[in-house]
């Protein structure tokens, strides 16, 4: 059985950092491609982080260039984003994927095979 949880999560005060984590098990992430996605209330689920370690691409979305990091650990088989100068507009539900197959990159929300139960970041102005 394939599990994603992410963890790391919680309340921050605006200009802050948090790393996020997503632990694989049933899966080697390294064969995968990976993304971040946030979905904010009343919102709709969005990819901020996307990369594959096959092919060496990357994906960031405009609102996070500069300010979000992805970095793994394959001895862990974990993925980590790195979020530093949090703003109010960060705050939602984060959640980890994996996805392997899509002709896209970064894969349309349907092709994504495995998702984790997401965690809350909250940034406080």
């Amino acid at each position: 059985e394939v599990q994603l949880v992410e963890s790391g999560g919680g309340l921050v005060q605006a200009g802050g950092s948090l790393r996020l984590s997503c632990a694989a098990s049933g899966l080697i992430f390294a064969d995968y491609t990976i993304g971040w996605f946030r979905q904010a209330p009343g919102k709709e689920r969005e990819v901020i982080l996307c990369f594959s370690s096959m092919t060496g691409s990357t994906y960031y979305a405009d609102s996070v260039k500069g300010r979000f990091t992805v970095s793994s650990d394959n001895a862990k088989n974990t993925v980590y984003l790195q979020i530093n100068v949090l703003k109010p507009e960060d705050t939602a539900v984060y959640y980890c994927a994996a996805e392997t197959g899509s002709t896209w990159f970064p894969p349309p929300l349907d092709d994504w095979d495995y998702w984790g139960q997401g965690t809350q970041v909250t940034v406080s102005s």
